[in-house]
Order: C-alpha cells, then structure tokens, then sequence
C-alpha cells in the first residue's frame, strides 16, 4: 500500500517529475557550554518519509574558525542559511577589517530564519569562541528566537535526552566532562529515536579553532546502550522443553 501523499504520487516522466519526501535532518543535536569554549554533539542520519538517504552525513557546519552551525530540519534549507551567513561574515569582515563577534553571528542567523520562517524549515544550534565572550552557544528553533543555553538539545531526538542531560549538567565542568555527556545522550537518543542514527560527531570550539572527532558504532569509544532484557515470548513449557 502506498502511503505518499497524494500529490507526491503523481509523477510526470516526461518532464523528468519524480515527486519524492523533502530530505530531511530529523535529527539530535547536543551542545554544552563549559570554561573556555563549547562541545556539539550530532548523529549523521539523514532521511527522506522513511527513507534512510545517508548514514554518514555531517550537521556540524564551520562557518568559521571559531564558528559552527548544527543544522536539523530540511537539509535544502539549512545548508543554504549556513552559506549565506558565512557569505556575510566573510563581507562584514573584509568591510570593517575585524572578526565578528559569536552573538552578531547568531543574529545574521535569526534575521534570515525569521524572515523567512513561513518558507525555512530550519533550526539551528550556533556555537563559537571570541575573545569578549569566550565559548558561546544559541538555539535557535524554527521561527528564528534566540536564546543563549549552557546546555540544550534540539532535533528530534531531543525529546529522549532532556531528563538525562538535566540530571548530568552540572556548573563548572570541564571539558572532559562535557564530551563525555553530549556523546552518551546522543548515544542514547540515537537508540530510540527512529530519525537519529549512523556515527556521532563530537566538536569542541574553543581559542585554538574547531576539533571534530568521529565515533563509529563499531568503535569501543561508542556509547554501548543496554536495555532491560524482555521476557520469553514463547510459553513456559515451549521455554522449558528449548532449553532441555
């Protein structure tokens, strides 16, 4: 049975017309903020309906040396913002012959996903270092409000996360500690979440630039999640006579 909607059905061979699901990055984004610069953590599933389209995709985006973008929602439209905001910064800078600050950054974002918040299908977590603020980290959900966080999650895998990363945030952490968080909740959100999955890509901004490592789930550094065993599905005596 077909479940595509109806206007997606209708394809015109002829004018080279396949109707298909938007690609999308439902998704789970982590960040934290600790002294001295902050820690994303994303997964690398990218989907179209129910269509896994890649497994390896990276929705960690310099912008620039200092600056990355966590894209989640229509694939089309985030990377597009990304580009159009290091465009400006890159214009701005040239122009005034100095760096642009992590909070005007962020606010080149919100002028775009605001404006254009009944075309875009985008949110974004903004994280970066300058010399004035240190590590900075903004969400900013679809509509373009900005909100400064010291821990947050965004993306569909957000909703499996919230609880354990409000029990494991705490002030002051280093940033041992913050890898070591936004790479277990990612971990878990990627179990359970249908539109999470793939490796996880951890990166720290601090003064020194962007580090991104990568986490394979074959790797021993992945996060190994261990659910409750469930009970036998077959009856007791068909248990009992298996096991003799």
């Amino acid at each position: 049975m077909d479940t595509m909607r109806e206007d997606l059905v209708k394809a015109v061979p002829a004018l080279g017309h396949y109707p298909q699901e938007p690609i999308s990055t439902g998704t789970t984004l982590i960040a934290m903020e600790y002294e001295g610069g902050v820690v994303v953590g994303t997964d690398s599933r990218t989907s179209a309906g129910s269509f896994i389209s890649s497994r390896v995709t990276n929705k960690i985006t310099p912008v620039t040396d200092h600056l990355v973008v966590c894209r989640s929602g229509n694939a089309a439209d985030t990377q597009t913002i990304a580009d159009i905001v290091k465009y400006h910064l890159e214009v701005y800078s040239m122009l005034e012959n100095d760096k642009i600050s992590i909070y005007r950054a962020t606010q080149i974002f919100r002028q775009f996903l605001y404006s254009y918040r009944d075309q875009l299908s985008a949110s974004v977590l903004v994280a970066g270092w300058d010399e004035k603020l240190g590590g900075q980290l903004y969400a900013l959900p679809i509509g373009g409000f900005v909100t400064r966080q010291k821990s947050t999650a965004s993306g569909s895998g957000s909703t499996f996360v919230s609880g354990y990363l409000d029990r494991m945030w705490k002030p002051n952490m280093t940033k041992e500690e913050c890898i070591k968080v936004v790479k277990e909740a990612v971990g878990l959100a990627t179990f359970r979440d249908g539109s999470s999955g793939g490796v996880i890509r951890i990166g720290v901004v601090d003064k020194d630039g962007t580090n991104i490592t990568l986490y394979r789930p074959d790797g021993a550094d992945f996060p190994k999640i261990r659910p409750p065993a469930a009970y036998p599905s077959w009856p007791a005596h068909v248990e009992a006579k298996n096991n003799a």
